[in-house]
């Protein structure tokens, strides 16, 4: 099993979380570290995630959150 971590820049709203969560186990992800720190009307996201798929399939649909500004 590969572990992957980065980070994410979002918007700050309470349902942005929930859909990113939703995005990673739908896509075959286990959370197993999260560090979510508040700026401003933003959130920045550290996850650690663990899965046997690529992780450019995660990256490519988190994306297209159209609240998500930036993933590293």
């Amino acid at each position: 099993m590969n572990h992957y971590t980065f980070e994410l820049t979002a918007q700050h709203r309470p349902e942005v979380l929930e859909r990113i969560l939703r995005v990673i186990r739908l896509r075959g992800f286990t959370v197993t570290n999260m560090e979510v720190t508040l700026v401003e009307t933003q959130m920045q996201l550290k996850i650690t995630v663990k899965s046997d798929r690529t992780f450019d399939l995660l990256v490519n649909q988190l994306a297209k959150l159209p609240d998500v500004l930036e993933i590293k």
